[in-house]
């Protein structure tokens, strides 16, 4: 019988979890296998070459773009410093001189005498790229980056923005459908990744802005809302670069939703301990969820180490709980009860596979499988 894929946000309390580290460029690993590393631990360094900046010597003194070599006190592959003068020029029987000083600091990489310009390249850049997550260096790609390894729970989010963080998780809220106001957040917050309710608001990111807190994670946004704290309507294809102070992550979608049970009660299991998160998402290619991970301190590593939380890749099976993603119950947290084996004719009428499910009110509804995502626990 023939499957459907059907996608799905992992929700597990313990997981091996491996992230990549990567620099954009080649350089230098400053880790080995076997180190133990925190989150912001450097594990490799870098320089990005600095930004090219071009400046037409021939019109700004006045000479024939030939004359530009003979004109220059300096030549290809000498380092200036910003004001230096690194070029002259004298008319009227040396009388009058026109000086060009260096705009910044820079090595000149081009004198051209066809058309009169040269090419600074501005300092290079450090780069320094840094654990993410706590745990074991598993792999070193020589001049390259590293693959670190924990053992941790954790949680993907369906949508977020904000890059890398990390800190401890603080959840304010005593119900998953319970909605936080922005009174609710002080002081205390400072530093740490909060846990909101069902909705997070204009002015709770705000006040989780001014109060120092470094994360926000809510059942729900509405998207004005989201544009309102941005200042910009975001694009399609990736989140994560935005320059805000703190990282958000939604778990189930846009509007008010009260955070699924199995993903609350992981959270909760969070509160008090340090985590990593990163709001980064891509629905294109190369799909790329928002995630908490949340590595093991010592003690409930023994705990768990050995242990399989359940989750399998199998797909959709009778029990499976799900998130439904189309109108009518876009939203709604369900489990399946039935997986009919053929295709049946709905509204469009086309024939799908379809799924039988409960609502979490305990109504019984038929979907297409297409139009679900499982939450994998």
């Amino acid at each position: 019988m023939a499957h459907a894929y059907t996608p799905g946000l992992k929700a597990a309390k313990y997981e091996t979890v491996r992230r990549e580290r990567r620099l954009p460029i080649q350089g230098e690993v400053v880790v080995e296998v076997g180190d133990e590393v925190k989150p912001d631990q450097v594990v490799a360094k870098t320089q990005l070459p600095g930004d090219p900046v071009s400046i037409n010597i021939a019109n700004r003194m006045g000479v024939q773009a030939d004359e530009v070599p003979s004109a220059m006190l300096v030549e290809e592959g000498d380092f200036v410093e910003q004001g230096e003068t690194i070029a002259r020029s004298t008319s009227f029987f040396g009388l009058f001189k026109h000086n060009q000083e260096a705009p910044t600091d820079g090595v000149i990489e081009m004198i051209s005498s066809v058309t009169g310009q040269i090419v600074m390249r501005a300092p290079p850049i450090p780069l320094e790229l840094s654990a993410y997550i706590s745990g074991n260096v598993v792999e070193v790609m020589p001049e390259e980056g590293v693959v670190v390894e924990t053992e941790a729970s954790f949680v993907q989010g369906i949508f977020g923005i904000g890059g890398e963080r990390s800190g401890e998780v603080k959840v304010l809220v005593d119900d998953s459908s319970e909605r936080l106001t922005a009174d609710s957040i002080d002081d205390d917050c400072h530093g740490k990744i909060i846990v909101v309710g069902e909705l997070a608001s204009t002015e709770l990111l705000h006040k989780a802005d001014e109060v120092g807190a470094i994360g926000v994670v809510a059942g729900g946004i509405i998207d004005e809302d989201l544009v309102d704290y941005l200042g910009n309507d975001i694009g399609v294809a990736i989140t994560g670069q935005e320059n805000i102070p703190i990282t958000v992550i939604i778990t189930e979608g846009f509007g008010p939703m009260r955070i699924a049970d199995k993903t609350f009660e992981l959270l909760k299991f969070m509160d008090g301990r340090g985590v990593s998160l990163n709001g980064a998402t891509q629905i294109r290619a190369g799909v790329m969820r928002p995630e908490i991970v949340c590595p093991f301190d010592s003690a409930v590593q023994d705990e768990f180490t050995g242990q399989s939380d359940g989750s399998d890749d199998s797909g959709l099976d009778v029990g499976t709980p799900i998130r439904i993603i189309r109108e009518p119950y876009f939203g709604e947290l369900a489990e399946v009860t039935e997986l009919p084996p053929d295709l049946q004719v709905i509204e469009s009428e086309a024939k799908v596979r379809v799924l039988r499910a409960e609502l979490q009110n305990g109504t019984k509804v038929t979907v297409p499988r297409a139009n679900v995502e499982i939450i994998e626990t």
